[in-house]
């Protein structure tokens, strides 16, 4: 499928950012003009993210990137859905200085100790799911609710593998702890996209993403089309997608146009 000539009944698509737009460092090749064409067709394009901050945070990322706010029509995150969900009660919190800051900017009240719930918005690059095993057991022992903030197990970030709130959450959740998950592949953050996106039919709607938990188990399940990039978090992987459900194309990159299977 050559993503600059999509089928015209797509009129929205919401478009993964992390391993399909940008690596954290760079706009990848391509993704630009890819983004371009779409507007000149008249699609709207709405970036759905499991990044845990706010959509601010994010647009202000993409332009120190360099990439035009022409180029799409908003931006809907993970984190907007966990912090409407615990805004205003105190929480403790994990995650990295910048997303503490940004989401405390927001409303997020912090803790300082004795929570019963928890806002998980990550770990600090090199940090491992090991390294909270403490934690995890003291957040388990007191009975805290945690709120994963971002469902990505990992991201590539600038060439280097960081593991996400989603991988933590996984842990605890194994340990029989309880977790609410905000983000892809859960429908709230899809909702939110289709209404912010003027409430289209869902057959007018196409989802873009490389995460097979989260971009493709969450187009399946909310009932739209998607494309599976997989150059990104998957690339050399065999793609298994949910029972009974593919994508519509399978492309290396968003901004590669390629031959893709139905």
């Amino acid at each position: 499928m050559d993503l600059t000539m999509l089928p015209d009944r797509y009129r929205l698509i919401f478009c993964d950012l992390w391993g399909c737009v940008h690596d954290g460092r760079a706009i990848f090749p391509g993704v630009r003009e890819t983004l371009a064409a779409w507007k000149r067709q008249g699609r709207r394009v709405l970036f759905v993210t499991n990044a845990p901050r706010s959509a601010d945070a994010i647009r202000a990322q993409l332009l120190r990137l360099d990439l035009d706010p022409a180029l799409d029509d908003g931006i809907v995150t993970a984190g907007e859905a966990g912090l409407a969900a615990v805004r205003g009660r105190p929480v403790g919190f994990c995650g990295t200085v910048a997303d503490r800051a940004d989401l405390t900017a927001r409303g997020l009240v912090i803790a300082g100790s004795g929570f019963s719930e928890l806002a998980s918005a990550g770990l600090d690059v090199g940090e491992t799911v090991a390294d909270y095993a403490d934690r995890l057991a003291e957040w388990r022992a007191s009975g805290v609710l945690m709120h994963c903030l971002n469902p990505d197990r990992i991201v590539h970030h600038m060439g280097e593998v960081m593991v996400c709130a989603g991988a933590l959450a996984d842990a605890y959740e194994a340990m029989g702890s309880r977790v609410i998950w905000y983000g892809k592949p859960y429908p709230a953050i899809y909702e939110l996209a289709l209404a912010l996106g003027g409430s289209p039919a869902k057959d007018a709607v196409l989802a873009i993403g490389d995460g097979l938990q989260t971009d493709m188990a969450g187009a399946a399940a909310f009932g739209i089309d998607a494309v599976f990039v997989a150059g990104g978090i998957h690339a050399g992987e065999d793609a298994r997608f949910p029972d009974g459900w593919a994508p519509v194309a399978t492309v290396p990159g968003l901004g590669t146009s390629a031959l893709g299977s139905a």
